[in-house]
């Protein structure tokens, strides 16, 4: 077996298991240690794997979290989709609080032109809403994060703590075991007070936040009452949500 061969070989066996040693690489190919050595060197120049005494593991991978503006403009055709179903769960009268994630603004851009009370601390969110001309909307004053365009901080927080609503619509980084997390923890903080202010809880996360763990946990998986996805889940996530009483919306399901 050639070395560039071995080396996807080696390099698949570290994504399934996290990461190899030295002897393993030995008895898998058939080679010996100062082969095994310069194999990881390799691999390590490719940046693929890290090093460590005695083998290598996997590094740790992160999703870049784009501002909004780049965000906003790769809106696909699922966050429109789960935007949808969220806005068709609003109904006049309601009071609700939107958080500041893409996914959500998609589900205030598609909102009819109904009597409606929105909380939120997005700029972006309340300047869309500002031509519903039946919207009541209140814009949570605090620190602005200008990449992201939120507003944050001890005064957010506390002013949301005044407001009880029936309905929070919350974005995530990821949703996993781990609960909802999120790359900002100032956001995170804010989003937790969201979830605590509200009668129901609904997550909006396409199926890339699915399994993903971020920095930060705001909310446990307990604390939502319905998620709302464009794909279905694996049994095993499926599984995770019945167990924490979390109802399961897919936008996929209902399209077929």
């Amino acid at each position: 077996m050639y070395q560039e061969e071995r080396l996807i070989e080696i390099l698949k066996y570290v994504k399934q298991t996290k990461r190899i040693s030295v002897e393993k690489i030995c008895e898998l190919f058939h080679v010996s240690r100062d082969t095994a050595r310069r194999d990881l060197v390799k691999l390590e120049e490719q940046r693929a794997i890290v090093r460590t005494r005695g083998g290598a593991i996997l590094p740790t991978s992160h999703n870049e979290v784009k501002d909004y503006s780049n965000r906003l403009q790769t809106v696909s055709e699922e966050k429109l989709a789960i935007g949808r179903k969220a806005a068709s769960l609003i109904r006049s009268g309601d009071k609700v609080i939107l958080d500041a994630s893409t996914t959500v603004q998609s589900c205030a851009a598609q909102l009819e032109d109904i009597d409606l009370t929105v909380i939120t601390n997005s700029i972006n969110l309340a300047d869309l809403l500002s031509h519903n001309k039946h919207a009541d909307i209140h814009l949570l004053g605090g620190q602005l994060n200008k990449e992201h365009r939120f507003l944050y901080g001890t005064s957010v927080i506390e002013r949301l703590s005044k407001y009880y609503v029936d309905h929070a619509f919350i974005g995530v980084v990821g949703i996993s075991e781990h609960g909802l997390t999120i790359a900002h923890e100032e956001d995170g903080m804010v989003k937790r007070k969201m979830t605590e202010q509200a009668q129901q809880v609904t997550v909006l996360a396409d199926h890339t936040k699915i399994g993903v763990t971020d920095f930060y946990q705001y909310a446990e998986l307990a604390d939502v009452d319905l998620l709302i996805t464009d794909r279905t889940p694996s049994e095993e996530f499926q599984q995770l949500l019945e167990h924490n009483q979390v109802e399961l919306l897919v936008t996929e399901e209902e399209a077929g």
